[in-house]
């Protein structure tokens, strides 16, 4: 499996992480020109290469040449990356990280994710680093990222359109919330909400770079000079091989016994919409011979502020339980297929380092409406074809 390591030697940053990938060999000149698909003028993207303590590392700055007066909220920041014609990886990518800046700004701010403003993450220019990071993921192939534990600075402040703000900012390390933090005496923003954001995102947490094959390494600057450490962004391009992958997440349980069954599957769907892995339901028999149900959620836990909030709104529970559950997956991403039906989008899993390739439920329906054919036969054609 092909994976990304960001050593966060001075934290990271939008910027950081696109120089990195683009020292590790992403072509800036196609970084240049998919960033365009995004369809937004008013910048142009440089590169150059910079030194930070005796090392060379690749400085990429968005240079804005007109600024927008407006405020963008997650919605159009999602309708903004749907229409592009950038390909499908890159937009779950870029939607994951933006999703993770939207829960955060909601809890610093109070409010909900559909009326959070995006003011310094919503510009253009961290709109250019979150896209153009996952177009380069999507370049080099890469299936799986993890980092360091992620460096951040203390006791000095930065300025926002909040006024002065304390670092680490309260929107980072609600990002951060439950990934390996270092606390430096360093008082300057070493980590971005932007750069915790792309960690929190897609990194699969924490892991030595001696389970790592390197092929090749990336440095990305930062704006200044530190007497402390060079003010770098380093990214390991390489393969790790497990047999299985393994993270945490959360068990989310409430037993229902007097509630409208109509209103279940309003409810699972909104889960899921919000992020949560699974819901599901299970019948059971309560106190006094009730029959009842248990709502059972999986997700991260990041997500159970917003998961607990739908279950207490939507439903009639009084409490929830949550505990930890360790989890272990087979590797798997998502790949356009060629088939009878046209391009298709499969999951590759990987058994044994052998790769199978499954048929999605949503592009067989999708196939079966367009072509006017039973369901069950269009998976089977597909399967067939994939060899599933």
């Amino acid at each position: 499996m092909k994976i990304a390591y960001f050593d966060t030697i001075a934290g990271i940053s939008g910027d950081m992480t696109l120089g990195a990938l683009v020292s590790a060999g992403v072509s800036f000149d196609e970084l240049n020109k998919e960033i365009h698909a995004l369809g937004i003028g008013g910048f142009e993207l440089q590169a150059r290469h910079v030194e930070r303590n005796g090392m060379v590392a690749t400085k990429i700055d968005v240079v804005i040449s007109e600024q927008p007066h407006y405020h963008r909220h997650m919605k159009d920041i999602e309708e903004l990356i749907d229409k592009s014609s950038l390909d499908a990886g890159v937009k779950e990518r870029s939607k994951k990280i933006f999703n993770e800046v939207a829960i955060a700004e909601s809890k610093v701010h109070n409010t909900t994710i559909e009326k959070v403003h995006f003011h310094e993450v919503g510009a253009i220019d961290s709109l250019v680093d979150i896209v153009g990071v996952s177009i380069c993921l999507e370049k080099l192939g890469i299936q799986a990222v993890y980092s360091s534990p992620i460096k951040v600075g203390s006791g000095g402040t930065v300025k926002s359109q909040h006024g002065a703000l304390p670092i680490p900012t309260p929107a980072t390390m609600e990002i951060l919330k439950d990934y390996p933090v270092v606390l430096t005496d360093i008082p300057f923003e070493l980590t971005t909400p932007t750069g915790a954001a792309i960690i929190k995102a897609l990194s699969h947490g924490v892991v030595t770079t001696e389970q790592i094959r390197i092929s090749s390494i990336g440095y990305g600057a930062g704006q200044r000079d530190f007497e402390q450490l060079p003010n770098l962004l380093r990214v390991f391009i390489g393969y790790i091989d497990p047999k299985y992958l393994a993270d945490e997440i959360v068990s989310m349980e409430t037993n229902i016994d007097n509630m409208n069954p109509e209103i279940y599957p309003y409810v699972i769907e909104k889960l899921l919409s919000a992020g949560a892995h699974d819901a599901y339901l299970i019948p059971i028999i309560m106190k006094k011979g009730r029959p009842g149900i248990i709502l059972s959620v999986l997700a991260e836990r990041s997500k159970i502020d917003l998961l607990q909030d739908i279950i207490f709104h939507e439903t009639t529970t009084l409490g929830v339980r949550i505990q930890p559950v360790e989890r272990k997956k087979l590797p798997r991403s998502s790949k356009q297929v060629q088939t009878s039906f046209g391009i298709v989008s499969a999951k590759a899993i990987t058994i044994d380092g052998k790769e199978f390739l499954r048929v999605e439920y949503e592009e067989c329906k999708r196939i079966a409406i367009e072509k006017n054919l039973p369901l069950d036969e269009v998976y089977r054609k597909l399967e067939k074809e994939l060899g599933g």
